[in-house]
C-alpha cells in the first residue's frame, strides 16, 4: 500500500537543539502515514547533537553543514537530498514542534482538494497553549509594510476552511517537488525571517498556489531566542524585511514603501537609540535599537550571513 502513496520527505533542521529534535522525532514515530522518511540537517551544532541523534536513530540520514547557515541555507541541502531520493512531497518541519499522528494524511487530502496548491501550511498551535493558534497563513499588508497572520493568538476550533493565502509559515512548510524543480531553493541571504514569504511569492509568480491545510496540526514551541525582543531578532527582521522588499516589490511600490514606512521607521529607531544612549540606563532596549539600525546598515552594505558577534553576547 505504501508504494501507492506519494513519498514524503520530512526535513528537520537542528542547531544545538537535540532535546527538541528528539521530542519531535518521537512524535513523528507515531504518524500513521506509511510512506515517509525523515532526515535531519545539522546546522553546525556546537553541542553533541550529532552523536546523540545518531545513537538514538542509527538508520536516519543526518546531513552536516559544518556551519550555521541559517534557516534557508540549512534547509537547502535537505531539499536537494529529498529531490535526489525521489520524494514527491517535501516538508520543512521545525525541530521544536510535535505533530498530530494524522497530519501527513491531512496535508495530502488538502492537496487533492486544491490541485493547484503546491505549497501548503499546517495549522500551527502553541505548544504551551495547545488550544491557541500560533499561525495559519498570512497576508501582505502594504499599509504596514509587513505580513499579518489574522488567526494568530485566536482560540482553535474545528471549523476552519482551507484558505488561499500569500504565504504559510516555515515551521511546517509542505511543498510538491515541482516547486523547487521550477524555482530553485530558498534564498540563503535571508538567513532568518522572511525567507518563506519570499519563497511563496516566487512560487506564486511561477503559477503555483499557496493554501492553508487546517486539518494538518502541529504544536510549536516559542523559541526563547526570539521572545522578549532579543536584539538579534530586530537585526534579522530589519535586514530580511528590506531584502524582501527589494526582491518582491516593483520600483513604484518600493518608492512608496520607503517614503511612507521604511525611512520614517528607521529615523524613529535611530532617535530612540540615541535617546536611550543619553538618558536611559536600560541597556537591553538600547541594544535592541542598535541591532535594528545594524540590520538596516548591513542590508545596504550587502552584508548577509549570521549576525555580528556583539549581538550574540549577553
Amino acid at each position: 500500500m505504501s508504494k501507492q502513496l506519494p513519498k514524503i520527505c520530512i526535513i528537520l533542521l537542528n542547531w544545538n537543539g537535540k532535546k527538541d529534535t528528539l521530542e519531535c522525532l518521537a512524535s513523528l514515530q507515531k504518524v500513521d502515514y506509511p510512506n515517509f522518511l525523515t532526515i535531519v540537517v545539522d546546522n553546525g551544532s556546537k553541542d553533541d547533537s550529532v552523536p546523540v541523534l545518531r545513537a538514538a536513530y542509527p538508520d536516519m540520514p543526518i546531513l552536516e553543514t559544518r556551519a550555521n547557515l541559517g534557516f534557508a541555507g540549512g534547509n537547502n541541502p535537505g531539499i536537494e537530498w529529498a529531490l535526489r531520493h525521489h520524494a514527491e512531497w517535501i516538508l520543512l518541519l521545525n525541530n521544536d514542534t510535535t505533530v498530530a499522528f494524522d497530519f501527513l494524511h491531512a496535508f495530502l487530502v488538502a492537496a487533492k482538494a486544491a490541485p493547484k496548491a503546491k505549497i501548503l501550511g499546517a495549522k500551527i498551535l502553541r505548544y504551551h497553549q495547545p488550544k491557541i493558534i500560533d499561525h495559519l497563513g498570512g497576508f501582505w499588508n502594504p499599509h504596514l509594510a509587513e505580513f499579518i497572520s489574522p488567526d494568530s493568538g485566536q482560540p482553535d476550533h474545528p471549523y476552519f476552511n482551507m484558505q488561499h493565502v500569500d504565504y504559510v509559515c516555515g515551521a511546517a512548510f509542505f511543498m510538491h517537488r515541482s516547486v523547487p524543480e521550477t524555482i530553485g531553493l530558498l534564498e540563503p541571504r535571508f538567513f532568518l525571517f522572511w525567507e518563506e514569504t519570499d519563497y511563496c511569492y516566487r512560487a506564486r509568480r511561477a503559477g503555483f498556489e499557496v493554501w492553508t491545510a487546517p486539518e494538518a496540526r502541529i504544536w510549536h514551541k516559542v523559541s526563547s531566542s526570539f521572545t522578549g525582543g532579543k536584539p538579534h531578532t530586530h537585526y534579522f527582521w530589519w535586514r530580511s524585511r528590506l531584502l524582501w522588499i527589494e526582491r518582491n516589490c516593483t520600483p513604484e511600490e518600493k518608492k512608496k514603501l520607503y517614503r511612507k514606512h521604511i525611512i520614517p521607521e528607521c529615523w524613529k529607531m535611530v532617535r530612540h537609540y540615541l535617546l536611550k544612549s543619553l538618558f536611559s540606563s536600560d541597556l537591553e532596549k538600547r541594544r535592541r535599537y542598535k541591532a535594528g539600525c545594524a540590520g538596516v546598515l548591513d542590508y545596504f552594505r550587502g552584508r548577509f550571513g549570521n549576525c555580528p558577534s556583539w549581538l550574540s553576547k549577553k
